[in-house]
């Protein structure tokens, strides 16, 4: 008998091994399966903006403004977070309306969303909101032809603390404690943050207000955290800190250097989260001021232009 009539030839065997490696693969994760065909777009595009009721609670609704591109999309999505010190209810979310009329022109689906900030609330309650508004905005993506799967959060001041917050402990079930009908266990947690002056250690700026008698920031601080420990539980740098078991998505961090004692405050947590695993790029924009993103002129730019080199390189998976 001839071996060539029992052995199998060797195009089958190359064959079965190219089948077999193929299926050893694991499968791409969405989010690697987003980022090939997510982009920014080259020339600047026409959106719209319209409200939309997104949470209820305590007999109140609550809205987000969504920056619509015009397009069938899919686009990337970003959900934008507003500051207020926590308790100043007159700061809402049009506060942020020169960057996210920019983003929403560079093709994002910009979501930007109002939260419980007065004097009632307290630690965690808006962490919560925003974590809500995250899950939200995950399981709503399609109505805004956006990608679910590859969804940025952005943060200023307080507003950054609480983006800040849920990026590291998207699965505390404080913070997850609003239900939302639909929604996966895995989807408050941002794939990429970025934050502009964030509180990132609360310790450390309730001591330079208290030094540079700041009554008005100190009022924020002791009416939000005022349940005990709270202060220390909510810290980001306390948590880094502690070691804590933690998610550290990417994050750009943008920083003015006239902003007391932040630059010192950021290069901290950027050298703490580096320490902890996590890829953090910290931005120091010289003389820009604490409320710099919310007025327009060369330090929105310059911010503009960092955000959207770090957006695009999320999304093309760098």
């Amino acid at each position: 008998m001839r071996l060539d009539s029992i052995r199998p030839r060797a195009s089958v065997i190359l064959s079965l091994v190219v089948i077999l490696a193929g299926c050893s693969q694991p499968p791409p994760s969405p989010a690697a399966a987003a980022s090939h065909t997510l982009r920014l777009a080259s020339e600047p595009v026409p959106f719209h903006t319209r409200d939309v009721d997104y949470l209820q609670i305590d007999g109140k609704t609550f809205q987000a403004t969504v920056y619509q591109p015009e397009g069938a999309g899919p686009f990337p999505a970003i959900l934008d977070v507003h500051g207020g010190n926590w308790i100043r209810e007159e700061v809402q979310r049009a506060e942020h309306a020169l960057m996210n009329k920019a983003l929403a022109a560079m093709g994002m689906v910009v979501v930007a969303v109002d939260f419980r900030q007065n004097a009632q609330a307290r630690y965690p309650d808006t962490v919560a909101d925003v974590n809500f508004a995250m899950r939200w905005l995950r399981t709503n993506a399609s109505k805004f032809k956006a990608s679910s799967q590859m969804v940025g959060a952005f943060g200023h001041s307080s507003g950054g603390h609480l983006v800040l917050l849920n990026g590291m402990r998207p699965y505390d079930s404080r913070y997850a404690a609003l239900p939302l009908a639909g929604a996966s266990p895995d989807s408050a947690g941002p794939d990429y943050i970025i934050v502009a002056y964030p509180l990132s250690d609360l310790i450390a700026r309730r001591a330079y207000n208290e030094k540079m008698g700041n009554a008005a920031g100190l009022k924020g601080f002791d009416t939000y955290f005022s349940p005990p420990g709270s202060l220390q539980d909510g810290n980001p740098q306390s948590i880094l800190d502690r070691h804590e078991p933690l998610k550290l998505p990417p994050i750009l961090l943008v920083q003015g250097t006239a902003d007391g004692n932040g630059p010192e405050m950021q290069q901290r947590f950027a050298a703490s989260y580096r320490a902890a695993g996590g890829k953090i790029q910290l931005e120091l924009l010289p003389d820009a001021p604490h409320n710099f993103i919310n007025t327009s002129g060369p330090n929105l730019d310059r911010a503009l232009a960092l955000m959207k080199t770090f957006i695009g390189q999320q999304l093309s998976g760098r």
